[in-house]
């Protein structure tokens, strides 16, 4: 047991009186004693649309960052979704928002001006990604599936926490170059999927994966009124349905990938179609699926590529 010295013992005694009069400490203690400690700073404020983005934020502001997932049940279809006014306080209170944009996530900033927060640091990814539309005017929004991209977004959410927090800026900064030495790792594995398979043919439900099957050298041949009808919740044309369905039937595609969160009649038959003529399906999702982060998540995708590309 430790002895203290009469000197500690006086500061034994001012101890206790300190305690009658409320304020807490310990005998025998240092300096500081009932202080907060100097590096017990909040944790920022954030908020992202996906709890894609939540992750990759996580990742980056690890124990410094409070983060908000305004989506992150895979069964909910995020364009169709409905924000609550749960999520409108949470906005209210954010230092940074995270958003998709590109037509995606809209309710963020409707929420977002509705909630008076005109001060939070916003980061638009599809903006970020410096995406443009196509010929026919359509961009292709689901920027997450796109790896060059997630590493820009990587150092705009560092550099936001940074703004937020400065002493914890470093931190911020070597947690995003781990983050996107991971996703080079993601982009050398596509580009073997290439060197290997460039100019496959493929088919999909949706255009989500899309950033990821060019990278990989894939070719997409599903009739486009196919896949945005499914994407947009639309009723998918008689004619645009036999001309995808015979892409399997006539084995016109090595490989389908199938967004398993808008599932439906329609793309319940294409997947049969696939099935029943031995191409491989290969499921994707949206939003992170529960016990995954973003980097082990894209893995897995590429994984299931490889699978099925090298059967």
């Amino acid at each position: 047991m430790e002895v203290c010295s009469p000197r500690a013992w006086s500061v034994v005694i001012g101890v206790a009186v300190a305690l009658t009069l409320g304020w807490g400490g310990s005998a025998c203690a240092g300096t500081g004693v009932g202080t907060r400690p100097a590096d017990a700073s909040p944790a920022i404020p954030v908020v992202a649309s996906t709890n894609v983005y939540g992750d990759v934020v996580k990742q980056i502001g690890a124990d410094k960052v409070d983060v908000v997932s305004i989506i992150s049940d895979p069964a909910q279809d995020p364009h169709s979704y409905e924000a609550g006014t749960r999520n409108q306080l949470e906005l209210a209170e954010a230092k940074v928002v995270v958003e998709n944009g590109g037509g995606y996530d809209d309710f963020v900033q409707r929420m977002l001006r509705s909630s008076g927060n005109a001060s939070a640091e916003v980061i638009n990814v599809v903006e970020v990604s410096g995406k443009d539309p196509d010929a026919s005017g359509q961009l292709n929004e689901h920027v997450w599936y796109d790896f060059p991209t997630m590493g820009k977004v990587a150092d705009r959410i560092a550099d936001a926490l940074t703004k937020a927090a400065p002493a914890h800026g470093a931190d911020f900064q070597r947690n995003a170059k781990t983050f996107q030495d991971n996703l080079a790792v993601l982009e050398e594995r596509t580009a073997r999927i290439n060197a290997r398979h460039a100019g496959t043919a493929v088919a999909v439900t949706e255009p989500v994966p899309l950033y990821l099957a060019e990278a990989s050298g894939l070719v997409n041949k599903t009739p486009a009124d196919f896949s945005e009808a499914i994407e947009e919740g639309d009723d998918v044309s008689p004619r645009s349905l036999r001309d995808t369905l015979a892409l399997f039937t006539g084995n016109q595609v090595e490989a389908l990938v199938y967004n398993e969160q808008t599932a439906g009649p329609q793309t319940e038959k294409v997947k049969q179609a696939a099935e029943d003529n031995g191409i491989p399906v290969v499921p994707m999702t949206e939003t992170l699926p529960a016990g995954k982060d973003y980097i082990g998540w894209m893995s897995s995708n590429v994984d299931a590529l490889v699978n099925a590309l090298d059967r």
